[in-house]
């Protein structure tokens, strides 16, 4: 356990990625912070707390104002970012919060990529962007404790490029401008480095049961653009193509949306938990992870095969419990199966 981060701080650690980060960090044997706008401890969306919570300390600060939390910086090995925005009305995360599918189709549909008022800043870009950078900015700028002397990562939790053209380009875009400019600030830097990690949908079934059926969906496409050979045509093959061969791209620094359809075809969706843990291994100094790790590396972090099981024997420090390995496919099943009545 020497060779990871002894301890953490992540920020928006009671949210729907963070509580994953701090919950398989603890498990790993580190201490971990978090800050949030609130402060308040993480609950379940049906209001329980789960055991490993009082574990965490949670302090309430403001990402956007480092002093804040400037206290904090001087003692933790790496930094988690996991807050973020994936409309630019933050409002649709209390629908998905509360299972509540129509409500969240018709926020989704009537608010879900409109332009904020002129002259004003997104949620895009204060949270996918600003918090990110005013986060690093402050902890390079932090001087460490006596005895923290490796290289400190700041992990930017990013995003695959999968949801254009239902979701506003400027969601991808910020969160690229965001990796530009971390990775700007850590190169001046050497004891820093930047990792940035792009999930593509995530899911959970009991936090999170509204995500299995879409993923369900695409782990299958996944795998079998996985398994056909690359010489057949298929959807996400000729949705590149066009993207990139007969359609303009979406802005002067975004391909098409075509590709991000494409990528939502052949790219597998990540279990929230699985994410958590990718993320607790990337801090581990003796593997010197650095710069962009998609989701194919992050199933090779953990060990999963294409399919979603274990490809080898997990190490002894490995934490991921039985029912992660379940690919979204399974848990589907499993829901459908009767139950014996005792």
């Amino acid at each position: 356990m020497s060779s990871l981060a002894q301890k953490i701080l992540v920020v928006g650690g009671n949210g729907f990625v963070g509580s994953a980060v701090c919950k398989m960090a603890l498990a790993r044997g580190m201490e971990v912070t978090s800050i949030s706008s609130s402060g308040k401890p993480y609950k379940t969306p049906q209001g329980h707390t789960p055991a490993w919570v009082e574990r965490v300390e949670w302090r309430k600060a403001d990402a956007l104002n480092p002093e804040s939390y400037a206290d904090i910086l001087p003692s933790v090995d790496a930094v988690v970012h996991t807050v973020g925005t994936l409309l630019d009305n933050t409002q649709y995360k209390q629908r998905i919060q509360e299972g509540d599918i129509i409500g969240f189709i018709k926020f989704f549909a009537g608010q879900g990529s409109g332009p904020s008022a002129e002259g004003q800043r997104s949620a895009y870009d204060i949270l996918n962007y600003e918090s990110a950078v005013r986060v690093c900015e402050a902890f390079v700028a932090s001087k460490p404790i006596s005895g923290l002397t490796r290289v400190r990562p700041f992990v930017y939790v990013s995003a695959e490029d999968i949801n254009r053209p239902v979701v506003s380009v400027r969601y991808l875009e910020t969160k690229r401008e965001a990796e530009k400019r971390i990775e700007e600030i850590v190169q001046d830097h050497p004891q820093y480095k930047g990792v940035y990690i792009r999930p593509s949908l995530i899911y959970h079934p009991h936090i999170r049961p509204m995500t299995v059926i879409p993923a369900t969906i695409f782990d299958v496409s996944s795998r079998i653009h996985s398994a056909v050979p690359s010489y057949i045509p298929m959807p996400a093959s000729v949705l590149r193509w066009l993207g990139t061969s007969v359609f303009p791209n979406a802005t002067e620094k975004t391909p098409s949306a075509l590709n991000s359809m494409a990528n939502l075809f052949s790219i597998p969706p990540i279990n929230v938990d699985h994410l958590g843990e990718a993320i607790c291994i990337s801090l581990d100094p003796a593997k010197e992870i650095r710069g962009v790790v998609g989701v194919r590396e992050m199933r090779q972090l953990l060990g999963l095969s294409q399919t979603g099981s274990a490809s080898s024997p997990p190490s002894p420090n490995h934490h991921v419990t039985p029912h992660h390995s379940s690919t979204p496919f399974n848990l589907l099943l499993r829901s459908f199966q009767p139950r014996t009545c005792w």
